[in-house]
């Protein structure tokens, strides 16, 4: 993307060595505001091109990060702290103690680098911080600062550790988000893109996937990655038209068609996020047969027939769902789907909707599984080597009986025979009979505790039969 150096010389003084001190004028009018009112990129090519970003954006409490504070942050942007990789740059986990400045509590962050040679630029990163640096609610991530260093363009926010609902959802060997769960992240998202498009200056969020989707320790949802977010349409307008950017599946096909952006442009996203919490599918997945490829195609199909809904939940979850709240989320993502944008619910429905959803009490229970630990594994094989050693002993006695032999007797094990099944079963002595091997007491308790506790060694899993 092209932008005129001029501008950003002129938006940016914190950013570039001025040629002249900035007019007493401009610092008059910033300083006499006593009231914050959001500003949105539209003011910006006005007269505020001529202000600096941090005075423009006085009363957002961001900090104006260094380079040398960051690289500290982060230990010089060291590969083991590397989180990740986006189309805006690579991020890397960093740690504020509270001595870096004052004001600024010890936290864990997340540090976004701009990469100079990828598919966003200077325009994405001051989107993210006029709006995130502007607009505070519980399921927007936080924006805690940024960096305009030279050609440096870094974000600063909190960080997220459970990192993205991409990775939690798709991710191989992760566990299986609960039923519960998943609802819990649709009603969040639901919730912050309703904060966005209800706000005094609405603003489409444009960019709904799983990817933006981050959850923190209790898998609360945060909306995250604002570049791609543009100002809604104002007075009798109904849309606003830019050129088509997002990410393959999630774009509602009006807005591909057309270039018209408006807040039911979100709702359709939001149904396709809302469709992969159902499926357990990615929205595209060459992987699949040709006909699964497009998650919509395929599935928005069997929404609206409960008889084929169990066809589509994902499978991982085992059967363990609310039946009633799945087809009210099924009938939901059908209605976001539509191809005609009057169609769709607004977000605000959306969120009415989903509310009770992930309380719904009506999910089976799940089958009991018994998990035996390694350990276990090496004294039933013990075991089996005892109770064959004494089947052969027990043939030896029986084959000197018929010469008239006397068999020896065993102070250990006494063989008792089931008559029903012809299986011979061992028991010991007492532990406390002084012929007994010796007993550990200990060793058997820690034995049960890991029975029922399981350990992080090696298990095998035996499904008998559900739960009461």
């Amino acid at each position: 993307m092209t932008v005129k150096k001029i501008e950003w010389r002129s938006l940016f003084i914190s950013c570039y060595k001025p040629q002249y001190p900035p007019p007493s004028k401009a610092k008059k009018v910033c300083a006499s505001q006593t009231s914050f009112q959001r500003i949105s990129l539209s003011d910006l090519s006005s007269t505020t091109l001529s202000e600096d970003l941090s005075i423009s954006l006085a009363g957002s409490n961001l900090h104006v990060f260094t380079l040398a504070e960051l690289k500290l942050i982060t230990q010089n942007f060291a590969a083991s702290n590397f989180l990740g990789e986006g189309g805006f740059g690579p991020v890397h986990k960093g740690f504020i103690d509270d001595k870096l400045r004052p004001g600024l509590k010890a936290q864990p962050v997340a540090v976004k680098n701009l990469d100079l040679d990828g598919t966003q630029g200077h325009k994405e990163w001051l989107t993210e911080v006029i709006f995130l640096g502007q607009m505070r609610h519980q399921h927007l991530v936080k924006l805690i600062g940024y960096c305009c260093e030279e050609e440096h363009r870094v974000l600063v926010y909190e960080y997220m550790p459970r990192g993205s609902l991409e990775n939690q959802l798709f991710r191989r060997y992760s566990a299986c988000l609960p039923w519960s769960t998943r609802m819990k992240i649709a009603l969040g998202a639901a919730q912050g893109l309703a904060f966005l498009h209800e706000a005094e200056k609405p603003v489409i969020y444009r960019d709904v996937k799983a990817a933006n989707i981050l959850l923190d320790s209790d898998y609360s949802p945060k909306l995250a990655d604002f570049g791609l977010a543009k100002d809604g349409p104002e007075g009798d307008d109904t849309h606003v038209s830019t050129r088509v950017m997002g990410t393959e599946g999630y774009a509602a096909p009006e807005y591909l068609m057309t270039g018209h952006l408006a807040t039911m442009s979100d709702v359709y996203s939001f149904g396709v996020v809302l469709l992969e919490l159902l499926t357990g599918r990615r929205s595209v997945d060459k992987s699949r047969p040709h006909r699964e490829q497009n998650l919509v195609e395929w599935a928005r199909p069997m929404l609206s027939d409960p008889r084929k809904l169990g066809r589509i939940i994902d499978p991982r979850l085992e059967g363990q769902y609310s039946e009633n709240g799945a087809r009210k989320a099924a009938a939901l993502a059908y209605l976001c789907l539509s191809q005609r944008p009057k169609n769709r619910p607004t977000i605000r429905t959306v969120v009415k909707t989903l509310e009770p959803l992930k309380d719904f009490d009506d999910i089976p229970s799940g089958p009991f599984v018994y998990t035996i630990p390694a350990e276990n594994d090496a004294l039933h094989k013990d075991n089996l080597k005892e109770s064959s050693k004494v089947q052969k002993e027990s043939k030896k006695d029986s084959h000197k009986k018929e010469n008239g032999q006397r068999a020896p007797h065993h102070h250990h094990e006494q063989q008792l025979h089931d008559g029903r099944h012809g299986h011979i079963r061992h028991q010991l002595n007492s532990p406390k009979s002084p012929k007994s091997p010796k007993y550990n007491h200990t060793d058997h308790t820690a034995l049960r505790q890991n029975c029922r506790n399981g350990t992080d060694t090696p298990v095998h899993r035996m499904h008998v039969g559900r739960a009461a």
